[in-house]
């Protein structure tokens, strides 16, 4: 299992670093929308469809969707982010509640919804991201792989108190504070590199914070919904790694919401701090 899983990294990380920062424009947008399209093909998979033909044509209808926003500029609009916002907002509700109000969400065409609120977004998110550059997409991505390299070895360590033990037993709040430590560490260098200043560096400490207990969520969420459906992974498309899903879920969670927080907050924040 070892061996398969550095084989499927060697030849993945290089074609994702090159797909997601070598790539601008429509050929990014292409690309991104690969990933998602993926993870939409297993996320039918999660909601309950198991038919071959009816999961292809959920994932026509999101190319489509996807093609459609593309057309009308809102592959880059901050609307699909509000979305996502509130999306969270329900699935949050649902993880916490779980497995209470689970007949809420459990009904196949339910998680289909739920699957768009989840992926169209984050698939929004990457464009706005990439579209001001390099860093901020860089960031976020450091942001979730440092949180979950935090939460492991200081859950690994000190993990006492269980986080959601009906949805994912080994994860503990001792463990989020270690990503939450990780990746405010993180903001720290970053704001110091981009010579932030103080109201510039405390926002993104504070917006930080907030997007890695999202990408925890984001985790708590699949981890429900596989849960569910009695399976320990999405599929096995990226054999010793399991499916796309596994591998983006706290990205799917993570990338809409920091890239509404640049728009809203960081832009207006950091162009003040310019302008004095």
């Amino acid at each position: 299992m070892l061996k398969q899983r550095i084989i499927t990294a060697a030849w993945l990380a290089p074609l994702v670093l090159v797909g997601l920062f070598g790539l601008e424009g429509g050929a990014f947008a292409l690309f991104t929308a690969l990933i998602v399209l993926l993870g939409t093909w297993e996320w039918t998979n999660l909601a309950g469809i198991t038919q071959t033909v009816q999961r292809a044509q959920s994932v026509a209808v999101v190319a489509v969707l996807m093609l459609i926003m593309w057309l009308m500029g809102a592959a880059t609009a901050i609307w699909p982010l509000w979305l996502a916002a509130a999306g969270w907002l329900l699935n949050l509700f649902w993880v916490a509640r779980y497995p209470a109000a689970g007949e809420q969400w459990q009904a196949s065409v339910r998680r289909l919804a739920m699957g768009l609120w989840v992926l169209l977004p984050c698939w929004v998110g990457f464009n706005v991201l990439r579209e001001s550059g390099m860093a901020w997409l860089l960031f976020v991505l450091l942001l979730v792989w440092c949180a979950d390299i935090g939460a492991y070895f200081v859950g690994r360590a000190w993990g006492k108190r269980k986080l959601a033990p009906h949805v994912s037993p080994g994860k503990s709040w001792e463990g989020v504070y270690g990503g939450l430590a990780t990746t405010a560490l993180l903001a720290i260098v970053f704001a110091v590199g981009l010579s932030l200043d103080m109201a510039g560096s405390l926002t993104l400490i504070l917006v930080t914070a907030i997007v890695t207990l999202t990408s925890v969520l984001g985790d708590l969420l699949e981890s429900m919904l596989k849960r569910h459906r009695n399976i320990k992974d999405s599929s096995q498309l990226l054999p010793g790694h399991g499916g796309v899903l596994d591998r983006i879920d706290s990205l799917t969670a993570a990338i809409p919401l920091f890239a509404l927080f640049y728009l809203e907050v960081l832009v207006p924040v950091l162009a003040q701090g310019q302008a004095l």
